[in-house]
């Protein structure tokens, strides 16, 4: 089992990041990279939670999305074509002083078959990079989305 921690600190507000994270229309694959537009699917969705099935280039997993903590958002895994057991995201926001907001992000991956432990233990590793420079892209695209300028 991987479990990859992250950081960004961004102008945004924790309202505007979490507004990003959880438009689940058209363009969210500007936002959210390894989610391709075409295999999104939202199968529920209140103004607190979503059940989402996302991915791109043959990786899938199912979310329940779960943004009731204004500075939290919470994505569970409930099914997945490689993930299973603990595998999520949790993204947490903390306002600063300076009115930045600081956005810590921990990654959990604990493949359920032999393809999702081999990436499972890249990502641990090698392949970390990939999912750091994808979180910063995330927090980008949700920047300029809101016109708002990167520090």
């Amino acid at each position: 089992m991987a479990t990859i921690h992250m950081h960004e600190t961004t102008t945004l507000t924790p309202e505007q990041f979490v507004a990003g994270v959880t438009d689940f229309g058209p363009g969210r694959q500007e936002i959210i990279t390894n989610s391709a537009d075409g295999d999104l699917e939202v199968h529920s969705q209140s103004p607190r939670r979503a059940d989402v099935t996302e991915g791109k280039g043959g990786v899938w997993e199912r979310l329940q999305y779960d943004w009731s903590d204004p500075n939290r958002i919470v994505m569970r895994t409930i099914d997945s074509n490689l993930w299973g057991g603990a595998s999520g995201h949790t993204y947490t926001m903390t306002r600063q002083a300076d009115g930045t907001t600081a956005i810590d992000a921990v990654v959990v991956r604990e493949g359920k078959n032999v393809k999702g432990k081999l990436v499972g233990a890249l990502l641990g590793s090698v392949a970390k990079g990939g999912l750091v420079k994808a979180f910063g892209n995330t927090v980008k695209a949700i920047e300029a989305r809101n016109g708002v300028v990167s520090r």
